[in-house]
């Protein structure tokens, strides 16, 4: 089957890569629901254990359906190597507990998950690593923050929920020269818009939870990078701790990489469409999306993606009260705080994806308490217009 090196196209990969056809000949990717697999002798068990021999082992760190998976995403973001994970942050915390130990740094963009952050100061500092929050468009901040002892950078670009951005390769460039890792989450974009690691980034996270899937039906993570980062500190990581992606999860997300690119190009047409609108609305303080040139970093998403994405914020007059006064009034967007989704989703970030942190972090990240984001989904934007107006108004 496929692969990247094949010079397939994108569109090709996301539906025929990695597949191997077992003597059923089956036309879909099957589930192997097993915990464990069987041996034809003790030599070959030895072997299988002692990594000299390829194969099967156990279903922690070893199931066909999910290598399919690991292999065409790998395949469509131009990795060497993928690890699956239970969960976005799982692929977060697999990555920094594989390749980060007490006394090293990490340099963060403070405009990230609301988790993320928490998994930072909360939990790595309690073993010795430390953590320095940046902002994200600024390359003297990142520069001013690098000490000897940073082995790793991380970002979201486009961020959550400001959308703002960072130049990939210029921060790749900042990388190598201070000989650290560059790790980016490309959850909001995912690999048929934007592709991180042919700007120079030696990570690549997904939330596979999120526009991946692209029905909100399954929660999975995974990792990217090269074989030796990746394919072994990582993986080693995830064979003894085990913060596995289940084979029924992996073949959903097979399932959902087949439609990405239809489906991220009409999310991006959709929010484009949607942001333009809320751009002309009295209540509407400002909106954030990088489709609109009014965005700070309009040019550079024109450059650096293929396409916009699904994902957008705005500030209303009023605050609070008012965020919430919208978000209930609509009748047919799905309130919840997922996103990646069909169906469009909204919700009011600081009292939910960001709610756990201060008041003041909130305030570094932009947080405004008037601040909504909607995730566009694939339904009429002239439905989602009429869901929406009634709030505005």
């Amino acid at each position: 089957m496929p692969d990247s090196k094949n010079n397939h196209n994108f569109e090709t990969l996301a539906i025929r890569a990695g597949q191997k056809r077992t003597a059923e000949g089956e036309q879909s990717e099957p589930i192997f629901p097993t915990s464990s697999y069987v041996f034809s002798s003790a030599a070959e068990a030895a072997a299988r254990f002692a990594g000299e021999q390829p194969g099967n082992i156990y279903s922690r760190f070893t199931n066909p359906t999910v290598r399919t998976f690991e292999q065409r995403l790998a395949a469509l973001e131009g990795a060497e190597s993928c690890v699956a994970t239970a969960s976005g942050m799982s692929a977060i915390l697999s990555t920094c507990l594989a390749l980060l130990k007490s006394g090293d740094h990490i340099v963060s963009s403070r405009s990230i998950f609301g988790s993320t952050t928490g998994l930072f100061t909360n939990y790595l500092a309690k073993l010795g690593i430390e953590t320095s929050f940046v902002d994200l468009p600024d390359i003297t901040d990142w520069q001013a923050a690098i000490r000897p002892q940073t082995r790793l950078m991380f970002l979201e670009t486009p961020s959550n929920p400001l959308t703002e951005m960072a130049d990939i390769a210029q921060l790749a460039e900042l990388a190598r020269t201070s000989n650290c890792l560059l790790a980016v989450d490309n959850c909001f974009c995912t690999p048929a818009l934007q592709q991180p690691i042919m700007l120079g980034a030696d990570i690549v996270i997904h939330s596979a939870t999120k526009f991946l899937d692209g029905q909100g039906r399954c929660v999975g993570g995974a990792v990217l990078g090269n074989k030796d980062i990746v394919g072994e500190e990582v993986f080693g990581f995830l064979r003894t701790a085990g913060p596995s992606m289940s084979p029924f999860n992996a073949w959903v997300f097979l399932k959902g990489l087949e439609t990405l690119s239809l489906r991220m190009e009409a999310h991006s047409r959709n929010a484009l469409a949607l942001a333009q609108w809320l751009e002309q609305q009295a209540s509407v303080k400002r909106v954030y999306y990088p489709g609109l040139e009014s965005h700070p970093q309009h040019q550079l998403a024109k450059t650096q993606q293929s396409g916009f994405g699904g994902l957008l914020s705005f500030e209303l007059e009023g605050g609070k009260e008012a965020g919430w006064k919208l978000i209930d009034a609509t009748r047919m967007i799905s309130i919840t705080a997922n996103l990646g989704d069909t169906k469009t989703t909204i919700t009011h970030p600081a009292t939910t994806t960001h709610g756990r942190l201060t008041d003041e972090q909130r305030a570094e990240a932009g947080i405004d308490d008037g601040l909504v984001r909607i995730a566009v989904g694939l339904e009429s934007i002239e439905d989602l217009k009429t869901d929406l107006v009634r709030g505005l108004s």
